[in-house]
């Protein structure tokens, strides 16, 4: 029961894909036969897929997907679904950009059996000032919208038990731009048990972030209108 899909959104990134799989995939190479890393290219406009499936190769634990644009929080969602529909006992999802770091995955793996959810805390983070504010906002927006507290609600380091994960998703409305956000709540919610770690943040490693300050507004805005009729979906959480 330790079959592991590690999940891994990927938009624009082939200056950096190659190094993202070389530091992941002996990650999955280390763990049960049937465990499998799963990089979903959202339709990226330069060569990730190409690249991708170049590097597929001669990685039989390794699946390259690929799927019309729909955004980070879609493509998460996506390679969440697929890895539940392969049977997958224990989900992990980081990024492409190459900010975090593999040789982290063993702390929080050692603690999969305890928790529920074993999810990064990005102290003293190296991505900007402006990706900090977000995170506190986002952690404000939670609070006053579900009434939770989360140390760090979007981290992309997170390793779920897939039975917990299948149950949560059903609160997540297809596509949603905020997937992990509000996985965070759901887990919060349910008093599900949930363990951070400190986990190394670095700057992006090559490419360019497709995200700007006015798209994250654009965002946030529609989140706070999601998030109140996802809270009237999830009200009866506090009852379980």
């Amino acid at each position: 029961m330790n079959k592991l899909y590690i999940v891994i959104p990927a938009y624009n990134e082939q200056d950096n894909i190659v190094d993202v799989v070389n530091d992941w995939y002996p990650v999955i190479e280390a763990r049960s036969e049937d465990s499998r890393l799963v990089i979903i290219d959202d339709g990226s406009k330069d060569d990730t897929y190409k690249v991708l499936c170049g590097l597929a190769k001669d990685r039989p634990k390794m699946i390259a997907l690929t799927k019309p644009n729909g955004g980070h929080g879609a493509t998460v969602l996506y390679g969440y679904n697929y890895a539940l529909e392969h049977n997958a006992d224990y989900v992990f999802q980081t990024d492409s950009d190459g900010q975090t770091l593999a040789s982290e995955f063993g702390k929080f793996w050692k603690r999969r059996n305890k928790y529920d959810m074993v999810i990064g805390h990005r102290k003293g983070r190296q991505d900007g000032f402006s990706r900090k504010v977000v995170t506190k906002t986002l952690k404000l927006v939670c609070w006053l919208s579900f009434g939770v507290k989360l140390t760090d609600a979007n981290t992309p380091f997170r390793l779920m038990k897939a039975e917990g994960l299948k149950e949560n998703l059903k609160y997540v409305p297809k596509d949603f731009n905020l997937s992990n956000v509000i996985l965070s709540v759901i887990y919060a919610k349910r008093k599900q048990a949930v363990r951070y770690l400190p986990i190394t943040f670095r700057p992006r490693q090559g490419g360019v972030n497709s995200i700007n300050l006015k798209r994250i507004f654009k965002i946030g805005k529609q989140a706070l209108k999601d998030f109140r009729t996802i809270n009237k979906q999830i009200k009866d959480i506090d009852k379980q």
